[in-house]
This record gives C-alpha cells, structure tokens and sequence, in this order.
C-alpha cells in the first residue's frame, strides 16, 4: 500500500498540480464545486483563478507577497486562494468572523500585503486594521459592501483582465500557504507550508490511503480556512477529478442532513463535535446516509461510544486521525476496514512515527511519550518565532507537544498534551 515517493519537479506550483492540470488531462467539463444554487466546471473555476490571479497582480500583488484571506465557503474563495498561487504569492486563510481585536493581533504578526474581506466582514476589518501599524490595502469580495466604500471589489477588477493566466514557476520549497497552530491556550503560531507538502499528503493520505477518486463528491463540517477543510474538501478531490460541496452558513446538523440530501455526498469531513449533534437530531434514524463511502473525524477525541453510536445509527465508517499544520492534514488514520475504535490509526503511508521520551529515546509499545513524526509534508518553520522552530523541527522530524502510545500492531492512542507548543 505503500505510495512510491512524491517527488515534483524543483519548479513546482500546486495551482497546477491541484487545478490546471485537470483540464490539461481533459476533465474541464467536469463539476468541480457543487453550490445549492448551481455547479461550476473545473474550467469554470480555472477562467475564475486566472482572472482573479489577473486582477491581483494589476492591483501590484506580488511574488511572494503575503495575503489574507477572509472569505465565506463557495466559488471566490477557491479562485482566490489559486489566483493567489498562481501568481506566486502566499496566501493566509483566516477566519473571516473572528472579532477586530484577534484579527488586529493577526496583522502585527503576519504583516499582509493585501486582504481579500467578504464584504459582510468589512466593518470588522477596517476596525482591525486600525488598530495595527502597517494596514494591508483591502480589496472586497461578494456583495454586501457600503456603495460609498473606499475599497475596491475584486470582482469588479477581474471583469476587465484576460480568463488566461501563466502559472509563476515556484520552487517546490516556496512558502504556498500559512496555516495557525496552537496549544491548548498558547500563542497561534504561523506554520509557513510549501508547495511540495499540499501535493505529497494528497499522494500519500487522500489518493494511497483514503483512495479518493474522480467519482468522489466531499462535503465538510469545518470551513475551508481550516487546513483539515483545504485538504478534504478541495484539494483532495481537486486533484482526482472529484468534486466539492460548498456551502458559506454555518453548520447545524439540520444544515448538513440538507446538504447530504441534496448533494449525495460520498466522503463527509467531520468533527466530533458535529458527530454529537448528528446523533442527537431527533430525526437522526430517518436520515438516509448510504451514498457515504465513509466520514473522517479530528480536531478533536473521538470516544469509542460515540463512534459506536454513530456505527449503529448511520452504518457509516468513521475514520478518526490526527494531523498538524505542521505536517500539514493527516498522518495517522484509522482507514477503511481497519478500524481500531478508540485509537487514532496507524500512520499513513509515506509517513514515519515514532514514540520517544523526554530525552528523545524511542519507547517501547504500550508507553506513552511524545510523538515524533517525519515525512515530505514537514513545513519550513514558525514564522519569527526561532526558539519554538528549533525545538520543534529536529533534522527530518517534527516533535510536538502531542502525548501517544502505540501498541504492537502500530495502532496509535492519544493521551493528552505536555506542553503548550
């Protein structure tokens, strides 16, 4: 089961891997996002990136540049993050309701060149932005913005440039995308992701491990900001050929019955806590769930009764696993027809785990200590924050706060944190 080695070539953008080449390969016509008010192709999505990534090189984004972005689920946040990468530049999803005094944090510590607001957030943006020293220019996004706003629209920029757009030839190593990690209650630290770690987790977890497929519809809980979303309900199916379930409310359980009912879903991106809220709907036994191939679940304890119910109720796998931004999504997972309830899998292939003590000395099975990892997806660092990067990212390994044991068959069970990192 093991995949061969993911090696791009060194001139290497996944705006690419994950969307040009699907049209390249014939599969243009295909639906790429599933909307409740309609579809769009992967060249529709593909003509969208480019005049985005158009529009915000004639507004003077450039290579490297970092840019946040604060946008709902659906069409403009997918264009934006690949006319982002196309053109070279970083991109940092954020949450795009987080209150101005979190996103005034957020600025002074990432310093954006550029911020693309849902304009229903704009307000709470601008209040942000006064609060820091080196504001970002803002361009809005989708309808909701004041007439009188000083800002320019995305959209409106992007009628007038060409659908055509070059990719800019980044490096494999480049920085593609920032992801947050944090402890429990510690400091969110930027995780700085190049382009080779989005495309190798693709390899080795969702195609290798998960076997997605051009057949394959996604629909997730999280929100697309969350790398576990990025991950399972873009760029997975993206790179098969698949297609995704977009959606910008947030999500209830009635919501995403609804969203199952409608789209027919065969991969459902969960979290435990939706899990809970699932099965206590009280029409939960009514609700027909049969076009799932299985449903994941992180971010979060998955207890064994609760996996069980959701068995009983829905006759679903539910697939728990652990990931970090720092490794970027998933590296250990329970997978289809292995599942060992109350552990979180064993790692995927393509990665390599260990468990080890306090001086680095690897445990023996059944002993808990922390776990070491290491495989292709590994990120570059902490952005300004050296000492936590060099306890952190050791050689080819990244050690972090999480406390597991494994048992002889090399299922992993979680046990808590020692730290704050």
């Amino acid at each position: 089961m093991a995949p061969p080695r993911f090696e791009p070539p060194e001139r290497f953008n996944i705006a690419d891997y994950f969307l040009d080449a699907r049209v390249r390969e014939g599969l243009g016509e295909r639906v790429a996002l599933r909307l409740d008010g309609g579809e769009l192709t992967y060249a529709e999505v593909q003509r969208l990136a480019n005049r985005y990534g158009n529009a915000l090189g004639g507004a003077g984004l450039r290579r490297e540049q970092r840019v946040f972005l604060l946008l709902s689920d659906g069409p403009e946040f997918v264009a934006s993050l690949f006319g982002i990468l196309k053109i070279g530049a970083v991109a940092i999803m954020v949450n795009p309701a987080q209150k101005p005094e979190k996103l005034a944090t957020l600025l002074d510590y990432c310093e954006p060149a550029c911020a693309l607001v849902d304009a229903r957030h704009l307000e709470a943006f601008e209040a942000a932005c006064s609060r820091t020293e080196l504001p970002p220019s803002i361009l809005t996004v989708g309808a909701g913005a004041a007439s009188s706003s000083r800002h320019r629209s995305l959209e409106a920029l992007a009628e007038h440039v060409s659908d055509e757009l070059p990719n800019v030839a980044t490096h494999r190593y480049d920085p593609a995308i920032w992801l947050f990690s944090g402890g429990t209650t510690g400091k969110p630290k930027a995780v700085v992701q190049t382009h080779q770690s989005f495309a190798n987790t693709t390899e080795c977890y969702a195609r290798t491990a998960l076997g997605f497929g051009p057949d394959d519809v996604t629909l997730s809980v999280p929100k697309l900001f969350f790398g576990y979303a990025t991950g399972s309900n873009l760029l997975f199916p993206f790179a098969v050929g698949g297609s995704a379930v977009l959606f910008p409310e947030h999500p209830t359980a009635e919501i995403i019955f609804d969203k199952i009912r409608r789209h027919r879903p065969t991969i459902l991106v969960n979290v435990p806590t939706m899990v809970h809220k699932m099965l206590d709907h009280p029409e939960a036994a009514a609700q027909d769930l049969s076009c799932l191939r299985f449903a994941t679940s992180a971010g979060e304890a998955l207890s064994v009764p609760l996996y069980r119910r959701w068995k009983e109720t829905f006759d679903v796998e539910l697939l728990d696993g652990l990931g970090t931004a720092e490794m970027w999504h998933i590296f250990i997972s329970n997978l289809p027809g292995a599942v060992r309830p109350g552990t979180l899998g064993r790692a995927v292939p393509g990665f390599e785990i260990k468990v080890c003590d306090d001086a680095g000395r690897e445990l023996q099975a059944g002993e808990v200590g922390r776990l070491w990892v290491r495989g292709d997806s590994r990120a570059l660092g902490y952005w300004r924050n050296l000492p936590k990067t060099a306890e952190a990212f050791r050689g080819e390994w990244f050690v972090g706060g999480d406390l597991v044991s494994r048992d002889a068959d090399g299922y992993v069970t979680y046990s808590g944190r020692s730290d704050d990192t």
